[in-house]
């Protein structure tokens, strides 16, 4: 008997599941697609912060998940002798006119002030090759900002819980404290039983480049992130699309996406395209993701709606799920609270 059981393989399911193990729970994952089946089976793994201003819990949380990322993913790694794909190795972003200049460069010392020495935020020159194509001349480079490859994450997930003792199934009984992480398909759920939209999936399209930058930031420009991976390829992406009638099959927007990357970081022209992706991801009314009591099934309990940010988030979200499920201990964020987006 298992004293957790998660349903829903993705990324939340996975680190909240992964947080209880090494606590001393035993836990069980149940998924019928099979981990990583949604969007956390994507391509692009940019883990990336707000911008250091205007300060609230959200951005404090996933500072504060950014930060701890590299021993969590660490952890993983050591348990399941495989690699994640994780390096913090930062993120670079164009400065293109005076304004935004000068909103760097003050958003530097909010960096200073917010970000408590664990990372900066600084405005450099832009040279070198692997860099985007800048107007003034100039970079936002911040060192907080890391990478991992998706699936590959998910996979030393789901290996470093078997080594572990938890059991990762596709179809089984649940037993102990439940926990469902059940992305779309649990937003849908709530859409039905309280008439309203409380949560939806906005599809996301994302390409992998034959180009190895595998040692270097990734980098932020015209809307596209740009993100090179331990395997020597480069995923950009992604779109953000409400209206769609195939969720995981690509067209002419990820060509845009494909083509705008190309323009912003020249040194892509001509790199092959290995790969295209398109999937779903669970976007909470909120955009914060929704954590605690179920508002459904009494005595249940809900982590859900990562939408852009969940691996970003995956660290701090296992440690607050854990705190509460397996401890009483509630440190979740109340902009987080299924309530926000109800």
């Amino acid at each position: 008997m298992a004293d957790i059981t998660v349903m829903g393989a993705g990324i939340f399911g996975l680190s909240v599941a992964w947080s209880c193990v090494q606590r001393g729970a035993r836990v069980r994952v149940i998924d019928p697609f099979g981990p990583g089946a949604g969007a956390s089976g994507g391509v692009v793994g940019a883990l990336a912060p707000h911008v250091p201003e205007n300060w609230n819990d959200k951005k404090a949380f996933q500072f504060e998940s950014l930060v701890m990322a590299g021993a969590f993913w660490g952890g993983v790694a050591e348990a399941a002798d495989l690699s994640p794909g994780y390096a913090r190795l930062g993120r670079v972003q164009p400065i293109m006119d005076e304004a935004g200049l000068t909103l760097a460069r003050r958003r530097e010392q909010s960096a200073r002030d917010l970000w408590l020495g664990k990372a900066a935020w600084r405005v450099e020159r832009a040279e070198g090759e692997w860099m985007p194509v800048s107007a003034t001349g100039y970079v936002i480079r911040d060192t907080l900002s890391a990478r991992l490859h998706p699936r590959r994450a998910c996979a030393a997930l789901v290996a470093a819980l078997r080594a572990r003792g938890a059991e990762v199934l596709h179809e089984g009984a649940a037993s102990g404290q439940v926990i469902r992480a059940t992305g779309v398909a649990g937003l849908e759920e709530l859409n039905a039983a309280f008439g309203r939209l409380v949560g939806n999936g906005v599809k996301g399209q994302g390409a992998v480049l034959a180009y190895d930058a595998r040692d270097l930031p990734q980098i932020f420009a015209d809307g596209v992130h740009v993100v090179p991976h331990e395997d020597g390829t480069v995923a950009v992406g992604s779109t953000s699309e409400r209206d769609y009638d195939e969720p995981a099959s690509t067209d002419a927007q990820l060509d845009e996406v494909i083509a705008r990357a190309v323009a912003a970081v020249p040194v892509l022209d001509g790199a092959r395209v290995l790969e295209r992706w398109a999937g779903l991801r669970p976007r909470a009314r909120s955009r914060a993701p929704m954590l605690g009591p179920h508002p459904l099934r009494r005595g249940e309990f809900i982590a859900n709606g990562g939408f852009k940010i969940g691996f970003g988030m995956a660290p701090g979200i296992g440690q607050v799920m854990a705190d509460l499920v397996l401890e009483g201990v509630d440190h979740i964020p109340e902009g987080f609270r299924p309530e926000a987006s109800l």
